[in-house]
């Protein structure tokens, strides 16, 4: 058995279907160089079949990324497998990762497919994808649900077709660790020729089981692991990778293997993806959340205090939590500035970008006395957001709160390059200024969620706001920084309807 464990990320696909995570090009490329930088084995860039700009992104990870495996995800059919074999060519390491569900109530409900037939299909698709690299991934969808005898019959068939790597998903987070570990065993017994091949398992959270169920299958003889960072994805989300990577870390005594991430990177690439999508990390989240090392109790603090080990398992800037240091100042010039991104690992893709950053740091500058390498992210994303088609756009506001009377807000927006005022009344600043907004633009939107994250500590840190939209449909996040919370939620709020306005995200992959 093998004592490297594979780390295959599918933030980038599977993340990405969580409500209103979808990614644009640069935002795609800026987290695959964090994951290359990360250490993960495998990137699964997306659904080359999905869109034309899937297929794009994945394009461009695959010219970019050196280290790492790129990968696109493929229903088993001629058209998916042939746009992801197009999509992953310029890859130095390349692969198929072509899918077919096995569980009865998928085939007869929603393949509406005879087993013998799924079967063909798999062994069709595998044998395609190998006319483009010999780097092939099977997986069963619905493994959880499927027959063993039948998952036996087709593994089988996909070994013969030239699959290196079998994957058996928990697709729906049906199962419990002890279950799952015994169907990974019986599968590698039973399965001829399954020491040929690397076993492979994703488990979703719908039980906040995933990554147990995953590390059960690695202690059962699976060599690859599909997760996430900040364990996002579908529904409630996939295996963490932080946490699936430093249980196996920190357990030697258990897991006969290990992983190649550098783990000093877990914490910047947790902030990165959360920042990009929206999607905050909860406090007491493990690994990655704020209170993840924080110590409250005060026989904890003595005990941390006399020695580290009393309470704590790992050590904090082990996994990263070290790294917010102090880089720039209002003084601070624009070499000075480049640099420090450079380090940071953040391109962006014109003069022109760097000179409009450049700009809003100076400004931040003014107002925030301490610049840190997340406010420098922060910015980086106020670059991506203002890419987007700006057919809505923040001239000036006014925001008013005192005791006893009614919060008001009036705003000016240029909206297809027209100016128009309006003034509002609301429960408080934030929801005032959200429905002077809407007496200019009317949008017929369902705001689903209002979310501010603090980027970093202090009373002058700048506020991070995700507002979540729906309409039509279409569901879409928004994103918003600045030191005041109020102007950050109306960047939000209009990043929200200019996504909705210009069609820059997608549906799921899968709709």
């Amino acid at each position: 058995m093998s004592d490297k464990l594979i780390i295959f990320d599918t933030t980038l696909r599977d993340g990405e279907q969580s409500p209103g995570a979808s990614m644009t090009k640069e935002e795609k490329l800026r987290i695959a160089r964090q994951l290359e930088k990360l250490g993960v084995d495998v990137i699964e860039a997306g659904f080359a079949a999905a869109s034309p700009g899937d297929a794009e992104a994945i394009r461009s990870i695959a010219q970019v990324v050196e280290h790492s495996t790129v990968c696109s995800l493929a229903r088993a059919n001629e058209k998916d497998v042939r746009a992801a074999g197009e999509a992953i060519k310029p890859a130095r390491s390349g692969r198929i990762h072509t899918f077919i569900a096995t569980s009865p109530i998928h085939m007869e409900k929603k393949l509406r497919m005879a087993p013998d037939e799924v079967v063909e299909r798999a062994v069709a698709a595998v044998k395609l994808a190998l006319e483009y690299t010999d780097d092939v991934e099977f997986s069963a969808e619905d493994a959880v649900r499927s027959e063993m005898d039948f998952l036996v019959r087709i593994f089988d068939a996909v070994i013969q077709a030239g699959a290196t790597t079998l994957n058996v998903p928990d697709t729906v987070g049906y199962s419990i660790p002890a279950l799952w570990g015994e169907r990974i065993r019986q599968l590698i017994e039973r399965v001829p020729g399954s020491d040929k091949v690397i076993w492979s398992t994703h488990c979703h959270n719908d039980l906040g089981m995933a990554s147990a169920n995953s590390l059960a299958a690695v202690m059962n003889g699976a060599r690859q692991v599909e997760c996430t960072i900040n364990g996002l994805g579908e529904r409630a989300g996939n295996a963490s990778l932080e946490e699936v990577v430093m249980a196996v870390k920190t357990r030697r005594d258990v897991f006969a293997c290990d992983t190649r991430i550098d783990t000093t990177q877990i914490v910047p690439t947790s902030k990165l993806v959360s920042s990009i999508t929206g999607y905050p990390v909860q406090p007491n989240k493990a690994i990655v959340g704020a209170n993840a090392f924080a110590h409250e109790s005060g026989i904890h603090q003595d005990g941390v205090l006399k020695h580290r080990e009393t309470y704590e398992i790992m050590r904090a800037e082990d996994v990263g939590w070290a790294t917010n240091k102090l880089t720039l100042g209002k003084l601070s010039g624009r070499n000075a500035f480049r640099t420090r991104l450079q380090e940071l690992d953040i391109v962006l893709e014109s003069e022109e970008a760097l000179n409009a950053a450049f700009a809003r740091f100076k400004d931040l500058a003014d107002r925030k006395s301490e610049i840190f390498d997340e406010d420098l992210q922060a910015l980086v994303n106020e670059e991506v957001v203002t890419n987007v088609s700006e057919h809505y756009r923040l001239v000036s506001m006014r925001a008013h709160s005192e005791t006893g009377e009614l919060p008001m807000a009036s705003v000016v927006l240029s909206v297809g390059g027209k100016e128009h005022s309006a003034e509002a009344q609301g429960g408080g600043p934030v929801d005032a200024t959200f429905k002077a907004i809407e007496q200019v633009v009317r949008s017929d939107t369902e705001l689903l969620l209002y979310s501010v994250n603090n980027i970093t500590s202090g009373t002058d840190a700048q506020g991070e706001v995700t507002v979540r939209l729906s309409k039509g449909g279409r569901v879409v996040n928004g994103q918003g920084a600045d030191t005041d919370i109020v102007v950050a939620s109306a960047k939000a709020y209009l990043n929200a309807l200019n996504k909705l306005h210009s069609g820059s995200e997608r549906a799921h992959p899968q709709v």
